[in-house]
């Protein structure tokens, strides 16, 4: 962008600067005061001589310049005449481009100036009350929210503007800009934005069950203010913690170790839901090691689970040193870096990512661990059990369960989950810790219960399952379980296993339930998305031995295949395990052992459908660009060729009205309301035409998958280290699970400031909801940026096309690399891999971090760098680098925990802390009554304890001795309660007669005044009307007699003043000019054309004007009168020539 144009008058030097166009962090321009640009030796006492030789040599060289555009020949001159003298050099480039750059004028918005209409007192009608609902709609949307509860309570139609769904959307649209926050056209201050279009949908997820506009606005606000407070949560005390004498001073948060050896990447927490809400209790693990313990929160220690435990794994760049990993390089074997899943109701599960790995599971009922079941070399084509030899096995993905949901649909089966670099998934119970109450048989703990052969050769490296699913979705066949392979092929499963049954008390063998294992796999059939099916190289030369498009998988007993065919099935699953990477990075396209997988098993598209897969290129490799694709699964009835060509409706014409409803929610009218009428093209859509033939058979439904695209939002270079997905509550229901949708009735349990509606403002649509059921999920970047999508976007119209995706929101922050984020529906917390971590908000509020959790400059971490130098693993390991962040559930709950290095960080703020106000009380020096703890400052019975006690008591006790002295001398200078010196009730006594008087006398004056004011207006209403001027006589209104404030009573005594000296001609010949003065800080421009005003109007005003000249003329004159000689104490202030009669106004009116 270049400078300012340069300006400058023949007679004035100007001096030209230098400014510097920065972009702050969020993309928007920086306004900051400009930087001299003077070398140091111009400071000092020659400062003002060198800026005055400077000012004169730019003056010189700009008068030069404009000379050289205004005359012809000189345009194509750059330099200037010989004679003007050179400026300095480091201005000549900064000249050249402003006087050289045309000048750019911005454009002004329109200007407003109020203009006071004359009004008469009579006129009792409110302005306000004459706007439209557009406007008046606008007006509100600014407002706060306990303004707008006042101003529903001033009329029936501003109630109903209120109440209303269009004033708070409209109100949180303006608060909360969204997608707009990345329009800087928007957003820039004192930009132009008449031809901007506000959107007013905003995606997001809601924070309570029965959600409007309203309740959303006032929760999502006040929540932000706490969180930006950072106000701890009160602790409720026992009993027997304050008979010990424990302290119990809440603290917003707490840190402490993790008793581990390595970074912490993996937390996982119970908070409970609803009103089983409990103190948390989290799992925390190091894949690095293989090592996982757990803690308490309010201990503020970890538990002795998993400290015991003596195994310790090695990784694949320690076993294989040399040799790529993910399958790159030369490709003769597949490694990655050790997998880890933890739980914290079942404990951990840790899987070798290097050939002849072996997956290790620790329940949190035992202190340690065993190895799972692997792979044996026992085949059995005709039965469809392949050769899968385990030396060549590698575990590249692991999944454990968080909760019962699966565990007890299954009956036990699926606990566990294992991928493989073979391609083939195993599936373990959990035994007795899923708490699964199976009569007919019981499975060991870690036991191989499932198997399955997904894509033969090639590694399974995600695992994604439902935590929610339930006999409700199994019924409406929603997918429950997501995986994904390195050529970015995505399999899912509808069904649960089924195992045959085995006699209870049978002992089987390892081999017997392996092959049980595979059996109980051909029970279900998993799914490929045809969409993400793996691409063959271009081969034009039909030089390939194979297809690389195609891909054998373990086939289910539903097919009804015959033994051969099994067999060679088998057959060519082993041919293709016995592949090395190599092969498949030849014949197939997008080999990525580093893509990640994020489910929306929430999603609903009304048809018992829509969940998203969303699969993430992170572009970490050289070769590799960063790629977010969506596959949306889209269920719809299919319409035959008779359906397709309906005939058109009889009374089409009926069914439409004839004007638009209002934009803001006004009902239609009763005469343009369209009117309910038979249409047989609604008929033909209701029932298909095998109705109409007597069959009751519903119409078959279509399954398809269309592939969406999520753009970056023209950030070039993008590398993805960290994902994350909304986990709240709401985010994760269906339509048919949605209290909002699926309520009955209305009710406000869930929000108290929960906006009415009525039973025909029901929600059944839900894009009228708010947040219109969105579910948003977000990515860090290697360069510190994060970027959110909305997961539940629009879709594509049709599977053959892809639409594309924008952000919701790009935040900037200041950590060098994002190392982990989490996302709830109010917020988002992301950590760095400088130990900086800070929370967002996601729709747009503020720019700025609304609270900064952990500072990069903390010292405690600073000195967990010099330990990890220190330690013997601590070279190449960034121990103040944040790992992993675990949010709670419960968006309205402000609490969670970030692991940094080996330390656990864990908040916990107060949700109520926006209505909490500071207060002046003393503060209590004990923790409970009753208690022998003296709270933080006194602890322990030591006499330098005792000392700071005491001397902490007194301070105390004469800071508020010295607040009680001011507010004695503030009451005694205000209310004179010292004249008296008496008791405290006679001063009371006192003050209530002062106050008694005061109101009576306050009464008697506004009566008076209310009369006086009524009768002069009548009389001048009369006097106008008979000399023929162009104001109407108004009526008194019937509610005159109201007491009145005092600004009103001050705005009818000067009227009142103001009528009377107009009628009263004036005998002075005064003939002074005066002009009013105008307004400061309002500059009114000369070329705006001024209002018209009717000759009438003219003559009235300049009338008015000399009256006000007489009047101050006679206080003049009786003020001198006043001096020389005793009179009356308050002379009239009509003239003394003045025949009218009239009295004076005001208190001092004579009798």
């Amino acid at each position: 962008m270049q400078p300012e144009p340069f300006t400058s008058t023949p007679n004035t030097p100007t001096e030209s600067a230098f400014e510097a166009t920065e972009t702050s962090q969020h993309g928007l321009p920086a306004h900051k005061p400009p930087v001299s640009r003077l070398p140091a030796s111009h400071a000092g006492t020659g400062e003002a001589t060198a800026s005055e030789e400077q000012r004169a040599l730019d003056a010189a060289f700009a008068a030069s310049l404009r000379e050289a555009t205004e005359q012809p020949h000189l345009r194509g001159r750059l330099s200037p005449p010989p004679g003007t003298p050179s400026p300095p050099a480091f201005n000549r480039i900064t000249e050249y481009e402003q006087a050289s750059t045309p000048p750019v004028r911005r454009r002004e918005g329109p200007g407003f100036e109020v203009i006071k209409k004359p009004r008469s007192p009579d006129d009792k009608r409110s302005p306000i009350q004459e706007l439209p609902n557009e406007v008046l709609t606008h007006a509100l949307a600014h407002l706060s929210p306990t303004d707008l509860t006042s101003v529903a309570s001033v009329s029936k139609r501003f109630h109903d503007l209120v109440t209303g769904p269009h004033a708070w959307r409209s109100a949180f649209a303006h608060y909360f800009p969204g997608t707009d926050s990345l329009r800087a056209d928007i957003l820039a201050d004192g930009d132009d934005t008449q031809d901007v279009v506000r959107s007013e949908r905003r995606a997001f997820t809601r924070l309570t069950a029965l959600a409007s506009w309203r309740s959303e606005y006032i929760m999502r606000t006040r929540l932000l203010r706490s969180l930006a407070r950072g106000k701890p949560v009160q602790a409720i005390a026992s009993p027997s913690s304050a008979r010990v004498g424990q302290s119990h001073t809440a603290t917003p948060f707490v840190l402490y170790n993790s008793a581990l050896h390595t970074t912490i990447n993996h937390l996982h927490a119970t908070f409970g839901s609803g009103l089983n809400k409990r103190l948390p209790r989290f799992i925390h693990g190091a894949d690095d090691v293989g090592t996982a313990t757990t803690s308490d929160p309010s201990a503020v220690k970890v538990d002795h689970w998993g400290l015991s435990d003596p195994q310790f794994f090695l990784q694949f760049a320690e076993r294989f040193v040399g040799d790529a990993q993910y399958g790159l390089g030369p490709g003769e074997v597949v490694g990655v870096p050790n997998v880890m899943d933890v739980s914290q109701p079942y404990g951990m599960v840790h899987g070798e990512g290097s050939p002849g790995g072996m997956a290790y599971y620790r329940s949190t009922e035992e202190m340690r661990g065993r190895f799972l079941l692997f792979s044996s070399a026992m085949s059995f084509p005709e039965l469809g059990i392949p050769r899968i030899a385990s030396i060549n096995e590698a575990i590249t993905s692991v999944w454990i369960a968080k909760s019962a949901a699966v565990l007890s649909l299954t009956e036990g089966l699926v606990g566990i989950l294992a991928g493989s670099s073979l391609g083939v998934l195993t599936a373990y119970s959990l035994g007795s810790s899923g708490n699964v109450n199976n009569r007919d048989q019981r499975f060991g703990r870690g036991e191989m219960t499932a198997r399955w052969a997904l894509s033969p050769g090639v590694p399974i490296i995600a695992i994604a399952v439902d935590p929610e699913y339930s006999l409700k979705r199994h019924a409406q066949n929603r997918i429950w379980a997501v995986v994904l392979n390195a050529l970015g092929e995505v399999f899912y499963l509808t069904k649960f296993p089924k195992r045959s049954h085995v006699e209870r008390g049978t002992r089987l063998d390892d081999e017997a339930i392996e092959r049980t294992a595979w059996l109980t796999g051909r029970s279900v059939y998993w799914n490929i998305v045809e969409s993400s099916r793996r691409v063959a190289r271009p081969d034009p030369y039909a030089n390939a031995a194979v297809d690389g498009s195609y891909s054998p998988r373990s086939s289910w007993n539903g097919m009804c295949l015959s033994k051969d065919q099994i067999k060679g099935e088998t057959h060519e699953i082993e041919d293709y395990a016995n592949r090395k990477p190599k092969d498949f990075r030849k014949s197939c396209l997008g080999w990525d052992m580093r893509r990640r997988l994020e489910v929306d098993f929430a999603g609903d598209d009304g048809n018992n459908a829509g969940e998203s897969v969303v699969v993430l290129e992170c572009g970490l490799d050289e070769e590799s660009v960063a790629a977010v694709k969506r596959y949306t699964r889209c269920r719809f009835q299919e319409r035959s060729s008779l359906e397709a060509t309906s005939t058109p409706p009889l009374t089409s014409a009926s069914t439409e009205s004839s004007s638009a409803p209002s934009l803001f929610g006004a009902a239609a009218s009763p005469v343009t309301a369209p009117v309910p009428t038979f249409s047989l093209d609604r008929l033909d859509d209701s029932l298909s035409q095998d109705d109409f033939a007597g069959s009751i058979t519903p119409r078959p439904m279509s399954e398809e998958w269309r592939v969406s695209v999520f753009a970056f939002g023209g950030l070039k270079n993008v590398r993805i280290l960290a994902t994350t997905v909304d986990n709240s509550t709401f985010a994760t229901q269906t339509i048919s699970e949605d209290p909002l949708l699926c309520f009955s009735g209305h009710s406000a349990a869930s929000s108290p400031s929960l906006t009415p509606m009525s039973p025909t403002d029901a929600v059944v649509d839900p894009a009228d909801m708010p947040g219109q059921r969105a579910r948003l999920f977000a990515i860090g970047t290697k360069t510190g940026t994060v970027i959110l999508w909305n997961m539940r976007a629009s879709i594509p119209k049709d599977s053959e096309t892809i639409n594309t995706i924008e952000p919701v929101r790009i935040i900037y922050t200041d950590s060098p690399q994002i190392s982990c984020l989490a996302l709830s529906s109010l917020h988002l917390v992301h950590g760095g891999n400088d130990g900086l971590v800070q929370a967002w908000d996601p729709l747009g509020s503020n720019m700025q971090p609304i609270r900064t959790l952990n500072s990069r400059f903390s010292s405690r971490a600073r000195r967990q760098l010099v330990q990890a130098q220190a330690s013997a693993q601590g070279v190449g390991i960034n121990l103040f680098a944040a790992g992993a962040i675990c949010l709670d559930p419960d968006p309205t709950v402000l609490r969670g925990m970030v692991s940094l290095g080996v330390r656990l960080h864990y908040w916990s703020y107060s949700s109520s802390a926006a209505d909490q106000y500071k207060s002046h009380k003393r503060r209590l020096r004990r923790s409970e009554r009753g208690s022998n703890n003296g709270g933080e400052r006194f602890s322990g019975a030591t006499r330098s304890n005792l000392k700071d006690y005491i001397a902490n008591e007194k301070l105390d006790l004469e800071r508020e001795k010295k607040q009680r002295q001011k507010d004695a001398q503030r009451f005694a200078g205000r209310f004179g309660t010292e004249l008296l010196d008496g008791s405290e009730e006679e001063m009371l006594a006192y003050a209530a007669m002062l106050s008694q008087e005061t109101l009576q006398q306050e009464t008697l004056r506004r009566s008076s005044d209310t009369s006086t004011a009524a009768s002069t207006a009548a009389s001048t209403d009369h006097s106008t009307w008979v000399s023929g001027t162009a104001t109407p006589a108004g009526s008194l209104s019937p509610r005159m007699s109201t007491p009145k404030t005092d600004d009103e009573l001050d705005a009818d005594l000067a009227e009142a003043i103001r009528q009377s000296l107009a009628a009263s001609p004036s005998k002075g010949g005064y003939d002074i000019p005066i002009r009013h003065v105008k307004p400061k800080g309002r500059k009114l421009s000369s070329a705006r054309a001024s209002p018209s005003v009717s000759p009438l109007l003219a003559g009235s005003s300049r009338a008015s004007e000399m009256s006000d000249l007489d009047f101050a003329l006679q206080l003049s004159l009786a003020e001198e009168q006043s001096k020389e000689g005793p009179s009356e104490a308050f002379p009239a202030l009509s003239s003394p020539g003045s025949g009218s009669g009239r009295r004076g106004k005001g208190k001092g009116r004579m009798g």
